[in-house]
């Protein structure tokens, strides 16, 4: 144990007991208003689907505790447990090369991260969400997705590890920044490959058959200027009952997605204006600010981790006796959450703000009066709390409260 071993666990320490503190603090204030119905909904949602939404908070933030504990524990396991250390003594074992011996600790150690968090989303599918009405997966759709994602994890990790590992190797001091280009360039990629290769593979996309919806949507597209590949409906039934819309894709890939249980329930204008809603995140440039952001902030994250891979006390503090690039790549991805959790509340706050200038967009260029009616309607068919504790919801939420944002609107219309 060194001063960096005593850091990582005060921070990991204190997040803890914060994450911990603050989902108390939300079950006490969500439990305290369950039954009633803010002012604002009362004549819109009933109190047995307040409660029942109440409930369901309730449930996933106390799934939570354990959620968090669990977590902690792996990473002190997999760190200064020896857990990563464990798995470098195996596969230096093979004797394979520094290369190929980075790839498979790497690659060995994420299936098995994997395979210990599947109790905790098993327990939440097939339990907590079943038990609230919205699982529709079925085991065996569970499992093989799950193998669907293990694959990918192998055909698109692998050579994205093997080209990391490479240019940490060959290219000097300053390998952090090629790192940077080959993540940022892989980034845009599966931007661009997601909506036509990997979304398929675990949904079906029907494109909006011709009619008053369609040419409602597409009215606004032309009014807005916007361009996109086509728009679509997944069948998000054969997974959940929740339901949403999204844009997905890059450059000439953009597509416009609708759940098949959002359009159940759902009007036309209603549509539209979710649709306006998600097109002012573009029409704003929040998209393209937060892909920026995400870049800056990684790359000085590889500029820290090319400091870090340096020093022995790096190493040493989490875990591992032998230095390596690999080991310093994967002891990075798990500490740094741990060093950037105090950042959550204003990414946060950030995230709220493009929200409340979304809306505004859609208050512009549609009935801002049919966008806070979808939006109930969105609250309680997903059983979204109306009442969230203030200081919970300012720490984590990425969008507005649902009173405060109806009352944006509100002002809007």
């Amino acid at each position: 144990m060194n001063t960096f071993t005593i850091i990582f666990l005060s921070l990991l320490g204190v997040s803890l007991l914060l994450e911990l503190w603050l989902a108390q603090r939300h079950i006490r204030y969500v439990s305290a208003n369950r039954d009633t119905v803010p002012p604002a909904f009362r004549h819109k949602i009933s109190l047995e689907e307040h409660q029942k939404a109440a409930d369901y908070t309730i449930a996933h933030s106390r799934f939570g505790w354990i959620e968090d504990i669990y977590g902690a524990l792996l990473l002190l396991i997999w760190t200064v447990g020896g857990g990563l250390e464990w798995l470098d003594r195996v596969w230096r074992g093979f004797d394979t090369g520094e290369l190929i011996t980075g790839i498979g600790f790497m690659l060995s150690a994420f299936i098995i991260m994997g395979l210990f968090e599947l109790p905790m989303s098993w327990y939440q599918t097939f339990v907590i969400e079943k038990r609230f009405g919205f699982n529709k997966i079925t085991p065996g759709l569970f499992i093989a997705d799950l193998f669907k994602k293990t694959a990918l994890l192998l055909l698109l990790g692998a050579p994205l590890i093997a080209a990391a590992l490479w240019m940490m190797q060959e290219s000097g001091a300053l390998w952090w920044v090629y790192v940077w280009l080959l993540w940022s360039g892989f980034s845009l990629f599966l931007i661009w490959a997601y909506p036509a290769l990997i979304a398929p593979l675990f949904n079906k996309f029907t494109p909006l058959k011709e009619g008053s919806v369609r040419e409602r949507i597409q009215a606004l597209l032309e009014r807005t200027g916007f361009r996109s590949r086509g728009i679509f409906i997944m069948d998000g039934s054969r997974r959940s009952a929740h339901g949403n819309a999204y844009f997905t894709g890059f450059g000439k890939t953009k597509r416009i997605v609708f759940f098949d249980t959002l359009l159940e329930h759902l009007g036309e204008k209603e549509i539209e204006a979710v649709l306006a809603h998600e097109l002012g995140h573009f029409k704003r440039k929040h998209v393209i600010k937060r892909m920026v952001l995400t870049f800056c902030m990684s790359l000085v994250g590889l500029a820290v981790l090319g400091w870090l891979a340096q020093q022995s006390w790096f190493y040493s503090g989490l875990g591992m006796t032998q230095t390596s690039n690999y080991a310093a790549l994967m002891l990075f991805m798990l500490a740094v959450p741990i060093f950037t959790f105090f950042l959550q509340p204003l990414l946060a706050w950030s995230s709220r703000r493009d929200e409340y200038e979304a809306d505004s967009f859609a208050a512009e260029q549609t009935n801002a009066q049919e966008l806070v009616s979808a939006l109930v309607k969105l609250y309680k068919e997903n059983a979204s709390t109306l009442t969230p504790d203030p200081l919970h919801s300012a720490f984590y939420d990425s969008h507005p409260p649902a009173a405060l944002r109806i009352a944006h609107l509100t002002g809007k219309s």
